[in-house]
């Protein structure tokens, strides 16, 4: 059965069970209709109770009578005129905005723990703050391991916070007093009920003090650094840009109420650090579509890009880094007539009027660093005006690859206020322990007092979606992962294994080679009628990034079907329409499968299948996989098979997460994806191989004998 007889089957329901590949499943992630209307992953009974969700289900399902209609007061006068808002918006045939509501009540800190809690929201303080010393009570006889678990447990219940949750996109503008014009916006791209994420994170970031209210926690009139861990697709890309555009606006003295509020101003004040173009791309094309309608610009960085930064001296000593700045500062104050002939003084602007001036700044961080490094061996660039870092995936740009190049362009942001945030779906101990030194030894090497540093986890750590299905196949060898990838391609009636795989759906490789060897070979497996060649591509890092972005948008539009790629599509790159990924090779790690299979059942979608292929060499790391999927929600594998696969050890786990399977990296025989027998191979290898001896016989023929005899000098030659 080819495939455009799979696509094209007709309405009528066959006697096949549902489970068959001939049935057509009740879900799928592209179908728009099965887009959930309550992206929400977790709704858990806390004590014996459901949460009580009817007034905010009732909110969120009547969101046009209570948000999108204006509230009309029957006693006012009636010769009011309608302002200029609701006029520019009624001819343009946009709706008019509604006046902002009456600020929500706070609700009590056990109703904020039981909304938290039945959303599996974790938010705990991770910055150490000197409390003042508690009497000591006298009682009766306390062992000292008592005593010791007793302020164990103090300490645990004192970190633990139960921060006001937002329960409906509304309370924006009601009680956390965003812009009207941005709000509108998010009312324009169907944004009714918050996810987990922006649930819990959002009051911290707009107004930590109303969020924290009832805790003594100081220093929150300055904001707060922040790490949040939720699984992919659920809405961390608007849980960070929001408050960074309501930060610019706040601090330019923008009317929020004023839809139409605009200023002349433009500087760089936020910069959000991704690992790969492709996600920053796409993550100002969703800045785009909140700051409609405001001066507010967000870009993508470029290669030649230029933006207006100063120059400052290279300290010796980095960790005295701005000391010497300021001592700098006296004496270019001091000796100005040097400064006119010295080029390179500071503080400087540069290049006001060619450079680009984006109010927000997406980019990889060694593009931005290789900006700020590429004047003079003895200057470098500082963004002074940033207070906004936001590392999104921040354990991969936190990690070897990415960390010098990160913490470079985190130096560079030298103002004392800069708020950090880190987002990511995994994140390692080891990435939390570094992530609190550097913040602490940023503040004291200020001499400013360090924010609190909040920390938010949805659901488990380092677990893949619970709204998708994952099946493990063993295939034994290569030549088994290619033919089970075709039986996807051209599925039969008895294969029964769980729900079958739709196209389009994303094929993840170890390596840019087999990614490229993967294409050659299944490019020809979709017949012409449905599209043929043009319906399977190939993306990686190798490509240029015209093409790269050509094939994306050719994914996006539904024309590619079939995606072949690397991890550079595994992180943070939102497809609402994807039905399902393949891990072709087993990932690196367990982080790695968590972020591939997060490419389906976004925002809540469900019917998205996670399939991983593995062999007899890939055996000895399955384990870690498959934990990951088995534990987050519906799965395939047995448990018996879990029991059975052997553990792996920490040194192993290292190398397979860096380099890999040693054989697919290094291109051995074995590893080779190819339909084509090995004795087939052999027999072609030895043809070409006694055609390119033949050729070098008869040039040595035609050149080799007149060079012996003139050469020939006797033996002691």
């Amino acid at each position: 059965m080819d495939i455009l007889k799979v696509l094209s089957r007709g309405t009528k329901r066959t006697a096949k069970g549902a489970g068959h590949a001939g049935s057509t499943p009740a879900k799928l992630p592209s179908s728009t209709s099965v887009a959930a209307t309550n992206p929400q992953l977790y709704h858990d009974e806390v004590r014996g109770q459901k949460r009580k969700r009817s007034k905010t289900a009732r909110q969120a399902t009547d969101y046009h009578a209570t948000e999108e209609l204006p509230q009309v007061d029957f006693f006012a006068p009636q010769n009011e005129p309608n302002p200029k808002p609701h006029d520019s918006a009624s001819k343009n045939g946009e709706r008019a905005s509604s006046p902002v509501p009456k600020p929500a009540k706070r609700i009590t800190e056990d109703e904020c723990r039981q909304i938290l809690r039945s959303h599996r929201l974790k938010v705990t303080l991770m910055s150490k703050q000197e409390d003042e010393p508690k009497k000591v009570k006298k009682s009766k006889k306390k062992s000292t391991a008592a005593a010791t678990e007793e302020s164990k447990k103090d300490d645990k219940k004192k970190a633990q916070l139960f921060p006001q949750p937002l329960e409906t996109f509304g309370q924006l503008r009601s009680t956390y007093r965003i812009s009207r014009r941005v709000s509108e916006n998010l009312v324009a791209q169907s944004y009714r009920v918050p996810t987990e994420v922006q649930l819990g994170s959002l009051p911290l970031l707009l107004q930590p003090e109303q969020a924290l209210g009832d805790y003594d926690v100081e220093g929150l009139e300055n904001g707060v650094d922040f790490l949040a861990v939720a699984p992919t697709g659920s809405g961390k890309t608007i849980s960070f840009l929001l408050p960074a555009i309501n930060h610019i606006m706040r601090r330019r003295g923008m009317n929020p109420n004023d839809p139409g509020a605009t200023t002349t101003q433009h500087d760089l004040e936020a910069v959000i650090l991704v690992p790969t173009r492709e996600l920053a791309h796409q993550i100002a094309n969703e800045g785009l579509k909140l700051l409609q309608g405001t001066s507010i610009k967000i870009m993508a960085m470029k290669k030649q890009m230029n933006l207006e930064t100063e120059e400052r001296e290279l300290a010796e000593d980095s960790e005295s880094e701005n000391e010497d700045d300021d001592e700098n500062d006296d004496e270019d104050s001091e000796d100005s007539e040097d400064n006119k002939h010295n080029k390179e003084g500071r503080p400087k602007r540069i290049n006001k009027a060619t450079a680009a001036k984006p109010d927000i700044l997406v980019t990889t961080p060694q593009l931005l660093l290789n900006f700020l490094t590429a004047r003079s061996a003895t200057t470098h660039r500082v963004l002074p005006d940033v207070r906004d870092l936001i590392l999104d995936e921040a354990d991969v740009l936190l990690d070897e690859l990415f960390r010098e190049a990160t913490m470079g362009v985190w130096s560079a942001c030298t103002n004392a206020d800069l708020r950090v945030s880190f987002w990511s779906a995994t994140m390692g101990s080891n990435i939390e322990t570094l992530i609190t030194d550097k913040l602490q030894s940023r503040a004291q090497r200020l001499g400013v007092q360090p924010k609190p540093f909040v920390r938010l986890v949805v659901g488990l750590k380092d677990t893949a979606v619970p709204n998708i299905v994952h099946k493990l196949v063993y295939t034994a060898s290569e030549q088994g992962k290619l033919l089970a990838l075709r039986q996807l391609l051209h599925p039969t009636s008895a294969d029964d294994s769980g729900p079958p795989l739709r196209p389009p759906f994303l094929v993840f490789t170890q390596t840019i080679d087999r990614a490229a060897a993967l294409h050659e070979e299944l490019k020809f497996d979709i017949p012409l009628e449905a599209g043929g060649a043009a319906r399977i591509a190939a993306l990686h890092s190798g490509l240029p990034e015209s093409a790269r972005a050509s094939i994306m948008r050719a994914f996006r539009a539904g024309d590619i079907w079939v995606l072949v790629t690397t991890d550079v599509l595994a992180r943070g790159v939102d497809f609402a329409g994807v039905n399902g990924v393949v891990n072709y090779d087993v990932p690196g790690s367990s982080a790695a499968y968590v972020h591939r299979a997060g490419r389906t059942g976004r925002a809540g979608r469900e019917g998205g299948v996670a399939v991983t292929f593995y062999t007899k060499e890939d055996i000895p790391f399955v384990k870690t996989v498959a934990n990951a999927g088995a534990g987050a929600g519906e799965s395939t594998v047995q448990k018996w098979l879990l029991n059975a696969l052997p553990k792996v050890n920490k040194a192993d786990r290292k190398t397979l997460r860096e380099r890999g399977v040693a054989s697919r990296r290094t291109g051995a025989t074995k590893a080779r994806i190819t339909s084509t027998s090995g004795y087939d191979r052999r027999k072609a290898n030895n043809r070409q191989g006694a055609i390119e001896g033949s050729k070098r016989r008869k040039t040595q023929q035609d050149d080799g004998g007149d060079e012996e005899d003139a050469g020939w000098g006797g033996i002691d030659d």
